[in-house]
């Protein structure tokens, strides 16, 4: 396996560090991963990286798995020249480019490697795309009918930052030589088939719409506060953080990282747009009559336990202390 960042944060290969029960390390020693090279965490540097880099584009080194983190910087003018890999006298784009057709399968790691994510945010002054995706559009340095050696598209392991149980269990599943099946955004389905509203420690404010008003409230952030956890992808509070954490589990609305152009939602990221007083976007599946109905009918029904709750920053109201019958 070979690793190159891209234009990007280095945040996904933070997150991966964060790997537990196994961690990285043993994680790969256990699949039968060789990590040829990446540039955080190998100690080859200079001459040494650059020859690797040349025995594998002359096809002495073999290539099962490519990761890409980062977005690819194609300016200024299509000439990749934003972003040179050092000593080389080329652009990362056009290693990139050179790179992929010689592996096995090539994984994006991360929303700015799958579709261009915060690094083509704005104006984006570096025409950054992702590798197979310009954003919700297929074709991005890669066109979009490109198959690596193994047969299948650039898997996509969307997030910002990826979760590193999506890194590693995509490894993994590669590793053993098992069918990966992808979603119509190639994002691999053990994770895509999820929506971050599974599992989501705030559900009991959200079947009443008892909502927070503002952050550090404990209420449904959907109606107030920009949450989308009811239309994005992910596992994240099934499959919690560290063990632990998810964005909507520690008081912050959802943003859609997993999904192509969430950089640039054209409103505050916590702010949930209106119209007549309804949430634009409704939860996936839902249609809009039937969500009017039903809120009204939860606020209606909503407990007082839960109303006042939800406007605090800690449980103000213990549930009712009922005699077992």
């Amino acid at each position: 396996m070979l690793w190159l960042q891209t234009s990007g944060c280095g945040g996904c290969t933070m997150s991966l560090l964060c790997a537990e029960n196994p961690g990285l390390p043993d994680l790969l020693a256990d699949a039968g991963i060789r990590l040829l090279w990446h540039p955080a965490l190998s100690v080859e540097t200079g001459a040494e990286a650059r020859s690797l880099l040349e025995r594998i584009e002359r096809g002495e080194t073999h290539l099962d798995i490519l990761c890409v983190e980062g977005a690819i910087a194609r300016g200024p003018k299509g000439t990749g020249r934003y972003q040179m890999l050092s000593g080389t006298g080329r652009s990362l784009m056009d290693w990139v480019a050179s790179l992929a057709p010689l592996a096995t399968h090539v994984v994006a790691v991360g929303s700015c490697a799958a579709f261009g994510g915060v690094t083509a945010a704005g104006g984006n002054p570096s025409d950054a795309v992702g590798l197979q995706y310009d954003g919700t559009h297929p074709g991005g340095l890669l066109p979009a009918g490109w198959r690596a050696k193994g047969g299948l598209p650039v898997i996509n392991v969307a997030g910002c930052p990826t979760h590193p149980g999506w890194v590693t269990e995509t490894l993994m599943m590669l590793a053993a030589g098992e069918v990966l099946p992808l979603d119509g955004y190639q994002r691999p389905r053990f994770y895509a088939d999820h929506l971050v509203h599974h599992g989501c420690p705030k559900n009991e404010f959200y079947e009443y719409k008892a909502s927070a008003r503002e952050l550090s409230q404990m209420g449904c952030m959907m109606e107030n506060l920009g949450c989308i956890g009811t239309q994005a992808v992910g596992d994240c509070n099934t499959r919690p953080w560290n063990g632990e954490g998810s964005c909507t589990k520690g008081g912050y609305p959802c943003i859609n990282c997993t999904a192509p152009e969430f950089e640039d939602p054209r409103h505050a990221f916590t702010e949930t747009p209106k119209i007549a007083g309804i949430p634009v976007g409704l939860p996936t599946d839902m249609p809009k009559a039937w969500f009017m109905a039903l809120a009204s009918l939860s606020k209606a029904a909503t407990p007082d336990r839960l109303g006042r709750n939800a406007v605090a920053d800690h449980i103000v109201v213990p549930p009712t202390l009922r005699k077992p019958k």
